[in-house]
């Protein structure tokens, strides 16, 4: 009997020519994400003594941030945006201004990493997708996930919704595991205790964080 080749559910050679190597495709903003920390905080007066007592983290911690040697994850970066009283997608894409965007693939040039907090590891990689909108309480971003052996977990207020264009995705959330393929997808409260990591090499989502308020 003649059988048919499975297709696959999604076309991942699409998603991969979108995708690209994130950080090969731009490092417009790769190092904006300290300087812009360090500038709000300057402008509310606060010393990284008080933003440290904020925020539960480390004045050491807060430095290095500020002076690129850590690159904050994003969790890290919703907690000092919320402290600065500061826009999450102000902080990690530049203050929009306009009242909507259509963003074609060739002009996403917002470009970040992500290392390990105690710095020399990439952890992931982002880009976002709308960051000319202002005022956004939603950010849509393409995340390039590398492998971790060091678990960070992160928790904060809002809302995540992920969905796996490539590699398999390693998803932690509280005391349940999960491992996603591509097409998967995962909705969760930001304030359940969260890792997510690939398993093998590399792997891309497309994550929407939304902040309350």
């Amino acid at each position: 009997m003649e059988t048919k080749d499975q297709v696959p559910h999604i076309n991942v050679d699409y998603f991969e020519d979108l995708t690209g190597n994130i950080l090969h495709s731009s490092q417009t903003n790769m190092d904006e994400i300290g300087l812009r920390i360090k500038k709000l905080r300057e402008e509310k007066g606060f010393s990284l003594d008080e933003l440290s007592s904020r925020t539960g983290f480390e004045s050491d911690l807060l430095k290095k941030i500020e002076s690129q040697e850590i690159l904050p994850q994003l969790g890290m970066v919703i907690k000092l945006s919320k402290s600065l009283d500061a826009a999450f997608g102000q902080i990690i894409c530049g203050e929009g201004d306009k009242p909507y965007a259509i963003t074609r693939s060739k002009d996403q040039k917002a470009v970040s990493r992500s290392t390990s907090n105690k710095g020399g590891k990439d952890v992931y990689s982002y880009k976002g997708l709308a960051p000319e909108v202002k005022g956004r309480s939603m950010e849509p971003l393409i995340v390039q996930l590398e492998e971790s052996s060091e678990k960070e977990i992160s928790m904060h207020d809002g809302e995540e919704f992920i969905y796996v264009l490539n590699g398999i995705v390693l998803l932690e959330l509280g005391k349940d595991h999960y491992e996603l393929e591509p097409g998967d997808t995962a909705y969760y409260l930001s304030n359940i205790p969260h890792w997510i990591a690939s398993k093998s090499g590399n792997a891309t989502i497309l994550a929407v964080i939304r902040l309350p308020g």
